[in-house]
């Protein structure tokens, strides 16, 4: 019986919130080396909910040395972490430093690697010379432009693909490129990925070992295509997932590509694409000719800067409330007053519908 829901009870009570202490590293191997189970709260981003899960110590642990050796991480080196420790990746390569002899630190200077998502990536690429640092790129899909943008500029890149209730899953150098993990097996159900491995929360598998955050994917042996979360919208009475959508568009891409639903008076919601400038005309025509009905979006907006959560994720909520705010028609063709963010509206007209 599957028990993604499982909350942190009376029988987790020996477990050590890592969090709440001061020093959360030191706190993790006080655990490990107790034998203690660790007790962790997952962002919401997989679940929905924010929640507690329960994990040994041994499920990050026995990972590393697999980590260290893909990242040519030692003792010599020096881990830029510059995202919130609350964020469990962040941990993760936290002590995954620890675990080599190598510091880590939430300044870059004088560092040899860095924990970052694809966001923080591009800003970093946006400020000074980045040449010889090597990234571990994680929290969301990576694209291969990215990737390209920042090996050109020195950057060596790896990329994994995770969740905070099964850690490791896939690894590469961006999201098109990516493979299982050591000792991780999967499977795909409806859709969505499955997987079974020794890196597993607490609780979280089914009879048969194997556990799921409900992504969608797509599986050719070891080599998969993450889709995203099953998002979906209810637009004009039809419904459609929002993953495939955004993973259709992000290929016609160089940077980062956004598929939110955002609610409407009459339609109930409208499905909008935001991209940054330099790729807006390209996505925009492609997705004009090839996605039809309800799947293509009606909103197009410009936002070179994306509103992040405090780890380094898009703020898919918040960025759902700045278009509902400001996607009005007194804005049709030009720049929101003091956003930033430029809308280009579509006729919302499809199957006989009028247009307004």
């Amino acid at each position: 019986m599957m028990t993604t829901d499982r909350a942190y009870g009376p029988a987790d009570a020996e477990a050590v919130a890592v969090l709440e202490d001061p020093d959360p590293v030191a706190a993790f191997w006080r655990a490990h080396r107790s034998g203690s189970d660790v007790a962790l709260s997952t962002s919401g981003t997989s679940s929905g909910t924010p929640r507690t899960i329960i994990r040994s110590t041994g499920s990050w642990v026995d990972s590393f040395p697999a980590c260290a050796r893909r990242l040519d991480l030692g003792p010599a080196d020096r881990f830029w972490i510059p995202g919130p420790l609350a964020a469990t990746m962040n941990l993760f390569a936290a002590c995954l430093a620890s675990a080599v002899g190598a510091d880590w630190s939430t300044e870059r200077a004088g560092c040899t690697h860095a924990q970052l998502t694809p966001a923080q990536l591009a800003s970093v690429l946006d400020g000074p010379p980045t040449a010889g640092l090597r990234a571990l790129v994680a929290g969301d899909g990576l694209s291969p432009a990215l990737r390209r943008r920042a090996e050109a500029a020195g950057v060596r890149v790896d990329h994994y693909y995770g969740a905070a209730e099964l850690s490791l899953v896939a690894w590469g150098h961006d999201a098109a490129d990516l493979r299982l993990f050591e000792a991780v097996t999967a499977e795909v159900r409806d859709g969505e990925l499955w997987v079974r491995s020794p890196w597993l929360a607490r609780g979280m598998a089914d009879g048969r070992g194997f556990a799921t955050v409900h992504d969608l994917v797509r599986l050719d042996g070891d080599r998969i295509e993450v889709l995203g979360r099953p998002g979906a919208a209810t637009t004009a009475g039809a419904t459609v997932e929002l993953a495939p959508i955004e993973a259709a568009l992000q290929a016609q891409a160089r940077g980062g590509v956004v598929v939110v639903a955002v609610p409407h008076e009459r339609l109930g919601e409208l499905i909008c694409c935001v991209t940054g400038s330099a790729d807006r005309d390209a996505v925009r025509r492609w997705g004009r000719t090839q996605l039809t009905g309800a799947r293509r979006p009606r909103r197009w907006l410009v936002r070179d800067e994306l509103p992040l959560t405090p780890a380094g994720k898009i703020d898919r909520p918040r960025l759902v409330a700045e278009i509902s705010t400001t996607d009005r028609p007194r804005h049709l063709g030009g720049v929101t007053a003091g956003t930033g963010q430029r809308v280009d509206r579509e006729e919302t007209r499809w199957e006989g519908e009028q247009p307004r």
